[in-house]
């Protein structure tokens, strides 16, 4: 089923601008037309490298390719992993610092105010 998709997406990019097969991998340089009528009928996966070469080649992502979305640019999400809860992250800062050094101090007061700013 997933060859059928790609293999589908693969077309429709190639058609979406009136190439023929040949034009195409000719384009492509590394591809023999037989080789792009097998991955567009879903007969064979498509190498990795070929999947890259379409997505840079048309500016589209793999999401789209993969069918996964009907959106060319892909699944944007918006990721914003937090690494550690506030009080690991104080304890890390804390632990980087001499505590005898006042500028050490100031400095670790501002890591830390930056820190809660940004949660």
């Amino acid at each position: 089923m997933e060859n059928k998709i790609i293999g589908q997406k693969l077309k429709e990019l190639r058609q979406s601008i009136k190439l023929s097969q040949a034009k195409l991998c000719s384009i492509n340089g590394h591809m023999a037309q037989s080789s792009l009528n097998r991955y567009e009928r879903g007969d064979n996966d498509v190498p990795n490298d070929i999947l890259l070469w379409y997505a840079d080649y048309f500016d589209v992502s793999l999401d789209y390719i993969f069918g996964r979305t009907d959106k060319p640019q892909g699944k944007l999400y918006d990721y914003n992993p937090k690494a550690f809860d506030d009080e690991k992250m104080q304890q890390f800062v804390e632990m980087c610092f001499d505590p005898k050094s006042p500028a050490n101090a100031k400095l670790k007061g501002m890591i830390i105010q930056l820190l809660k700013n940004n949660n």
